[in-house]
């Protein structure tokens, strides 16, 4: 990956990250100006490729993300973060940051619950969320807590643990990638 949309890459996930931190929101300023400025760094660098590559990046964010989003369990700023994540560095690279994330997000997660003694009814939540998705029914509609913007419900930043995941890919990506060829 070029250096220039390594260091966008860098400032998006940062500005993210602090802004999800502090206010528990990422805007979508930030989110739609990276989703511009990774298409238009990819087009400028690869063509149409790139464009392809841009696309289908933010195409495989969204695949995965707005599912998460529609049975209320992501807000639409990580959705559009993770679609920003996605123009800038195409989709191989994209799913490489999303494993990173979904593994430092459930390690987060699951010390946030612990720390919050809250383990038994996350996996009693689990349980309901398992059961009313495999009958093809939205959660929170049976147990309101279960919606993100329930104000009992635990919730993790995750545009800081997009911003770890990134960082992690940035750091260890390669390693992870020789190592496994």
């Amino acid at each position: 990956m070029p250096v220039s949309l390594k260091v966008i890459l860098i400032c998006t996930v940062l500005a993210a990250g602090i802004f999800d931190l502090r206010y528990r929101r990422i805007p979508n300023w930030l989110n739609l100006s990276a989703i511009a400025l990774g298409l238009g760094m990819n087009i400028l660098l690869f063509e149409v490729h790139g464009l392809v590559l841009a696309l289908l990046g933010l195409g495989c964010s969204l695949l995965i993300y707005i599912p998460l989003y529609l049975v209320r369990g992501m807000g639409a700023g990580d959705v559009k973060l993770m679609a920003a994540v996605g123009a800038i560095v195409g989709p191989m690279n994209w799913l490489w940051i999303f494993l990173f994330t979904a593994v430092l997000g459930g390690v987060v997660s699951l010390i946030y619950v612990v720390f919050r003694r809250r383990l038994h009814q996350t996996l009693l939540n689990l349980a309901l969320i398992v059961t009313e998705l495999a009958c093809v029914r939205l959660p929170a509609a049976r147990e309101a807590r279960l919606d993100i913007h329930h104000g009992d419900a635990l919730r993790v930043p995750h545009g800081a643990v997009i911003a770890l995941g990134a960082m992690s890919f940035l750091v260890l990506g390669s390693k992870v990638l020789t190592s496994l060829i």
